[in-house]
């Protein structure tokens, strides 16, 4: 069974870089034909998808935040990270790092929160 577990900073001051980590267990990143991704939740809102990268290490971002999203992978400690830039009060959410399997199956990480204030 795969499992997922976000670590960073719960709180992070506007202008500045969220960086979240998302460890994975169960499964090598670079396996199969998967899809390593980050979803957020903002509060009232229903969930976002942010980017993508894939078992051989293609990135893909939701249009909105290419300019300030980036997800790069440590294979050697089998984890992938999120970083987005220049945060404002509006990327304050629950984060989640999730893997999409051959078959269609996800596992998701259980969600960190983050809050952009000063």
């Amino acid at each position: 069974q795969v499992q997922l577990q976000e670590s960073g900073p719960g709180l992070v001051k506007p202008s500045q870089t969220l960086s979240l980590t998302c460890n994975v267990s169960g499964d090598s990143i670079t396996a199969g034909v998967n899809y390593w991704t980050w979803i957020r939740q903002p509060p009232g809102k229903g969930l976002e998808w942010m980017g993508t990268i894939t078992y051989a290490g293609v990135t893909d971002y939701t249009p909105s935040l290419r300019s300030r999203t980036s997800i790069s992978r440590d294979t050697s400690k089998n984890q992938f990270s999120l970083q987005l830039s220049s945060v404002t009060p509006e990327d304050t959410a629950v984060y989640y790092c999730a893997g999409k399997f051959t078959g269609g199956k996800w596992s998701w990480g259980q969600g960190t929160q983050v809050t952009v204030s000063s």
